[in-house]
């Protein structure tokens, strides 16, 4: 199911949405409302994370300086 919005963008945008559209045979529709979606999602990600993260710092659950050096280390390795 789907639903129409409206919304205003820069004549700019829109010219490289026509682009866009032409180039991967896709329609404006449907790559605008795929950039709503990845948005959105992403959005909605990290909300989830950063009420999460309060949550742990309003219980004092804070990483202890050997798992901090643990994390570090391990960093490290994977990085050579």
């Amino acid at each position: 199911m789907s639903t129409t919005m409206t919304v205003r963008i820069e004549d700019e945008l829109k010219e490289r949405l026509e682009r866009l559209a032409a180039s991967t045979k896709r329609s404006k529709s449907f790559l605008a409302a795929e950039a709503i979606r990845e948005f959105v999602e992403l959005n909605e990600w990290q909300v989830r994370e950063a009420q999460a993260a309060l949550k742990e710092a309003d219980a004092d659950d804070f990483a202890s300086r050997q798992e901090l050096d643990a994390l570090a280390d391990k960093w490290k390795e994977s990085s050579r």
